[in-house]
């Protein structure tokens, strides 16, 4: 099945650490890495006292089930040093499950597609570079990212 993943670090050498997180998830059994964007830079959301990110999207063709490759996704960020503490909080890797293709998933430890993919052009913009036509909660990338507001997001 194909999965859409989002990307990001700001903390570090963000760009190492994105490239990094491709090839720990290229290295995981059961997914291959099909497509992946550019890396932008972005302002914090959520928690916005914090330095700036660097995000991307990567599309895998996966034969893990929809809570397998969240596992594969926080084993890689648990490998690069991720440490959860705060919510929004400042990363040195995060890697979101966005969408898996035909999955509807709402429960304690995952709800696909990502409940907020659609109102962050952060994730947008990198998602529409590799996959404009995808269809999450009944509308195309593209055209959920023409609503938004991308001041301040540019190409790495």
């Amino acid at each position: 099945m194909r999965a859409y993943l989002g990307i990001g670090s700001n903390i570090g050498d963000m760009a190492a650490m994105l490239d990094r997180a491709v090839a720990g998830l290229g290295a995981t059994p059961g997914i291959r890495v099909v497509a992946r964007s550019a890396d932008y830079r972005t302002p914090p959301w959520g928690k916005t006292d914090q330095p700036w990110f660097l995000n991307g999207a990567v599309a895998v063709d996966t034969d893990l089930d929809p809570h397998s490759l969240l596992d594969a996704c926080l084993a890689v960020e648990h490998a690069l040093g991720r440490v959860r503490e705060e919510r929004w909080g400042p990363r040195v890797i995060d890697i979101d499950v966005l969408a898996y293709e035909g999955a509807a998933v709402d429960d304690d430890r995952l709800v696909l597609p990502h409940r907020h993919v659609r109102e962050r052009a952060f994730v947008l913009v990198p998602l529409a570079e590799i996959a404009p036509d995808l269809v999450i909660g009944g509308e195309r990338v593209v055209d959920a990212l023409a609503k938004l507001d991308r001041s301040g997001i540019e190409r790495a």
